[in-house]
């Protein structure tokens, strides 16, 4: 096979180099060894247990399943989460005209059958309120999610032990008892769960989240002790300490502390969209909230609960280019690899741009949370995850910390190596600013692969990469001129750019030491998979 890519004229100028490296052997080189010989363990797959979304109702569309479907396939995630569940558009609660409640899951079956359709579970969160079960008129987003707590906690019970049962009765005990119930979402913002009082201060939030809390376990576990049910779902990694705490004290039931994380240097919630971000300068970002939050579950009354990020990404706004940009991809790995067994799942915020929380948006790029955009244009997002899905499950010892190498029981071997540089400049430049431009990488040290042990015999090597210029849309989207909308043409060609295929194909011969070692170039920010098969 030829190395790829040929590019029309406008796009020349964006291919990245790759080759076998000429530099001089031992200068400035990065190695990665792993011995076969030298197992670690199974590799985690936290990163790939959940995946996020916007809102239940985008998921009746046609586009938002295909979109999952891919996700699912082509980057192995098993579980989805989103919002508004329980919001008016999905019609789940209603009044009749004789003032009789009634229940209603026909929206919610025909999303649930598409999720365990092609394979996936969801991991559900529990909210926002309906109207016409609310204790107030607060709302967030375009779409109006209800964030006031339930006029009557007995009818709120006795609703979500209906909706639970249903569950089983339709999927079965055995299948629902591998679900994860989520209880909220970030009820420590005030734009997301006001309380009874909408001037409630963090210690007044809190309380009455619990008490919200307290009903909806106890209605989870009146239909199987089995389900698993858990919080607080918090912005920031707040109340942590106190939800356990709480919990103990009052005989509650937790399975999972949940609670969200975001790589910038201050900020929570953009409602709609309007923000001003800036990237955290720290390598370590996120990675010390993680295991932080860890030590505090390993220091309660609970050790060894399940850590669930629920949503994580570089940013909290729906409006950040750095979303779009190909820094993302190794952005991604350095977190996931970094976290390691802190927490059970890191829970990508979002698989789609098809989000709407504020508004439908109007270009095709817009630094929307999705690794795919409205045309199902694969950003380099998904290619962090498309390339953990290719490793195998036998983690190899390896001392460089930003890669994986690992084997298939099949003879093959696989490396996944990333650059993670920080490039952006600092506090004087907002991500608005910064990612919206056209950003060439540098080169960085080339990349000694030096693998022992191998089986003797020929191997086929295919070589993958993602950096700027290479499965990077973005890039080119910004050299078509930025187009407001996108021709047929247009979106093919993009594909076409960013369709993962192999840079490189070709056949190695491992001799009778056992050992292989080749030297490839990188860039800053590039992420490369090589893969060796028997």
């Amino acid at each position: 096979m030829t190395i790829r890519r040929l590019l029309t004229p406008a796009l020349v100028g964006l291919a990245s180099t790759f080759s076998i490296s000429a530099a001089a052997e031992g200068a400035n080189e990065r190695l990665v060894s792993a011995d076969l010989n030298d197992v670690r363990g199974e590799r985690s797959g936290m990163g790939q247990l959940c995946v996020g979304a916007g809102r239940a109702n985008e998921g009746l569309r046609a586009d938002w399943q295909r979109q999952l479907a891919e996700a699912h396939s082509e980057c192995g995630f098993r579980y989805i989460r989103f919002h508004g569940l329980l919001c008016d558009d999905m019609g789940v609660y209603l009044i009749d005209r004789n003032g009789k409640e009634v229940y209603n899951w026909q929206y919610i079956d025909e999303l649930f059958d598409s999720i365990l359709d092609i394979g996936m579970r969801p991991f559900v969160e529990l909210g926002f309120m309906p109207s016409a079960l609310a204790s107030g008129p607060s709302t967030i987003f375009w779409w109006k999610g209800n964030v006031t707590p339930p006029k009557d906690m007995d009818k709120w019970e006795a609703f979500i032990q209906a909706l639970i049962t249903h569950w089983t009765e339709r999927y079965g005990e055995d299948e629902v008892a591998n679900w994860y119930f989520e209880v909220w979402n970030e009820p420590n913002l005030s734009g997301f769960w006001t309380g009874h009082d909408s001037g409630l201060d963090d210690a007044g939030l809190r309380a009455e989240y619990f008490k919200l809390y307290s009903s909806t376990s106890r209605a989870v576990k009146s239909v199987s002790s089995r389900y698993r049910v858990g919080g607080p779902a918090t912005a920031g990694n707040a109340w942590v300490p106190q939800m356990i705490d709480y919990c103990a004290k009052n005989g509650d039931a937790l399975d999972f502390v949940s609670t969200h994380n975001y790589a910038v240097m201050a900020g929570y919630l953009d409602e709609y969209g309007n923000a001003g971000t800036v990237f955290a300068p720290n390598r370590d970002a996120m990675i010390r909230d993680v295991r932080g939050v860890r030590d505090q579950i390993e220091a309660s009354a609970m050790p060894g609960l399940e850590l669930h990020y629920t949503e994580w990404s570089a940013s909290y706004t729906p409006s950040d280019p750095i979303h779009d940009s190909y820094h993302s991809a190794a952005f991604i790995l350095n977190k996931l690899k970094g976290v390691g067994d802190a927490a059970q799942s890191m829970s990508y915020w979002t698989f789609t741009d098809i989000f709407e929380e504020a508004g439908p948006r109007a270009t095709p790029f817009h630094g929307g949370f999705g690794m795919m955009n409205y045309q199902g244009i694969r950003k380099a997002s998904f290619y962090a995850y498309h390339f953990l899905a290719q490793l195998g499950n036998v983690e190899l010892n390896n001392a460089d910390e930003d890669s994986w190498v690992c084997t298939d029981g099949q003879g093959g071997v696989q490396a996944l190596v990333w650059d993670f540089t920080i490039t952006h400049p600092g506090e004087s430049v907002i991500n608005q600013e910064y990612y919206c431009q056209d950003l060439p990488s540098e080169s960085a040290a080339p990349l000694r692969l030096s693998l022992k042990n191998l089986a003797a015999g020929e191997y086929s090597m295919t070589v993958y990469k993602v950096g700027y210029g290479q499965n990077d849309a973005y890039t080119a989207y910004l050299a078509m001129g930025a187009p407001a909308q996108l021709s047929r043409e247009q979106v093919v060609e993009l594909k076409k750019l960013s369709d993962g295929d192999p840079l490189l194909c070709e056949k190695v011969v491992v001799g009778e030491n056992g050992c292989f070692e080749r030297l490839f170039d990188m860039r800053q920010n590039d992420v490369l998979l090589v893969k060796l098969e028997k």
